[in-house]
């Protein structure tokens, strides 16, 4: 596998990630402080959009493992099918239409669109890893070159965001230590004008950042459809069949390796969504970080990018498993940061933070080729069991996303969260406290705990891809 083929199938699924960061880092504060409506409302919008994109998912693998073999494969076509719908629907998701009363609606419809269709790319360009390339370190190289990318494209997205709508949520009003001015002006006086108008100056920046965005995404595609070629099954005899999708789903809920890891991850996942989700709400309300918050999101990913290729080079040396123990490292330094919101920590937990996340998004899918592999083994005369694997791992780190995201949203509510005030509520701060520190380290230290069966260790893969060789 060449390393121009690796580069442009790493490009290909950086879009996605760059609208999927500006959306988990921003979307939440949008619909608060720019959309406003209500903290329940929001908590509507996000979980139900991810669980739509979840749903989506099983019924993305089905059809998907139902399709035929074309002159550009089996999987592009529903990458390139899905692309221009999810422009759109991504640029409308940004919009701030003219009424009020059906605000909510609009936001649940063009996010649940966005997330689905995404679904609708990701399925297949994440099962497209399988058809690269027969050899396992073809597939790690070209995963790490994935994930390398996919953060840079996290980063990307983010700081496109954080720099072009930052001036929609900086106030001079708000500048003031709220430990001199604790005033009841200052918590009634909103820092933020409703922006009911769509050309109000908060509305446009959020329309621009959509704008270029969204040219990013047909860009990555291009490359991706001119330099990635997909080959076809190479295991398969031509007497094989296709597993049916049912059949398969229940055999991949049997295959213990497969369930260890999914259930590790889905904890993992769920506690980086819920550090992405409340990280820019706990800098603006809760650590008097408000003008610094795009430059801390910003470090997060920088030290994400550089150091996939280290975790990369981790993982070949003392094992996917051992890697895992990185994971954990933004636990203490996240409940630094809550209980001392110092600007200088604040730029140290954001690096420490970086190296976790470039760890929890390279091993879940550097280890679930081991699985699929293993699974192969078990199973040598079926075929089309990858996008089955792939959409239903996809399916549970969604689900459990929103979730979380729906739950954090919802707390916010019920501890009286205001839109366009300055200063918010003892509760609240508290809550955003919780949702970044406490609540993101119990779920990560379940999802290592759970990780310790993993059964699958380097000698175990040795032997399967022997094992493979000879089957092929």
């Amino acid at each position: 596998l060449s390393m121009c083929s690796k580069l442009c199938y790493a490009i290909g699924g950086a879009p996605n990630q760059v609208a999927g960061s500006a959306a988990s880092f921003f979307l939440q504060i949008y619909l608060l402080d720019i959309a406003h409506i209500t903290p329940f409302h929001a908590s509507l919008v996000l979980f139900i959009g991810k669980a739509s994109g979840a749903v989506t998912d099983p019924v993305a693998g089905f059809f998907i493992s139902k399709s035929r073999w074309t002159k550009i494969g089996r999987l592009m076509p529903w990458v390139l099918a899905c692309t221009p719908f999810t422009i759109i629907s991504y640029f409308l998701m940004w919009y701030l239409p003219p009424f009020v009363s059906g605000r909510v609606a609009w936001y649940l419809t063009f996010h649940c669109l966005f997330q689905a269709l995404t679904t609708l790319f990701q399925v297949p360009y994440s099962a497209l890893t399988m058809f690269l390339s027969t050899d396992q370190k073809d597939r790690d190289s070209a995963t790490a070159y994935r994930m390398t990318m996919e953060v840079l494209g996290t980063l990307i997205g983010a700081a496109l965001q954080g720099q072009i709508v930052a001036s929609a949520h900086v106030s001079p009003h708000c500048t003031v230590n709220p430990s001199v001015n604790t005033t009841d002006s200052w918590h009634d006086v909103p820092s933020i004008p409703d922006p009911s108008d769509p050309l109000s100056h908060q509305a446009k920046v959020y329309m621009i950042a959509a704008g270029v965005i969204a040219g990013v995404y047909l860009l990555g595609i291009v490359v991706l459809f001119l330099g990635v070629k997909e080959r076809d099954d190479p295991y398969a005899l031509n007497s094989d069949r296709a597993i049916p999708f049912c059949k398969g789903l229940a055999l991949t809920m049997k295959h213990g390796p497969y369930v260890k890891l999914a259930a590790s991850f889905l904890l993992i996942s769920t506690a980086v969504q819920l550090e992405q989700g409340n990280f820019v709400l706990f800098c603006t309300h809760a650590a008097g970080l408000r003008n610094h918050f795009q430059y801390l999101v910003v470090t997060i990913l920088v030290s994400a990018v550089v150091s996939v290729p280290f975790w990369q080079k981790f993982l070949q040396r003392f094992g996917k498993k051992c890697a895992a123990c990185g994971i954990s490292w933004m636990i203490p330094f996240a409940v630094m940061l809550v209980t001392i919101p110092n600007l200088i920590l604040a730029y140290f937990v954001a690096f420490v933070s970086g190296l976790s996340i470039a760890a929890s998004l390279l091993l879940p899918w550097s280890m679930l080729p081991d699985v699929v592999d293993n699974f192969r083994l078990q199973n040598p005369h079926g075929k089309g069991h990858e996008t089955i694997f792939y959409s239903s791992y996809v399916f549970f780190t969604k689900m459990s996303a929103g979730i979380g995201l729906g739950i954090s949203a919802a707390g916010l509510e019920f501890t009286g969260y205001k839109p366009g005030i300055c200063r918010q509520s003892d509760d609240v701060i508290l809550t955003l406290k919780l949702l970044i520190g406490a609540v993101p380290a119990i779920l990560i230290l379940l999802g290592l705990f759970i990780l310790l069966f993993y059964p699958i260790t380097e000698e175990s893969r040795k032997e399967t891809k022997r094992a493979l060789e000879e089957l092929r």
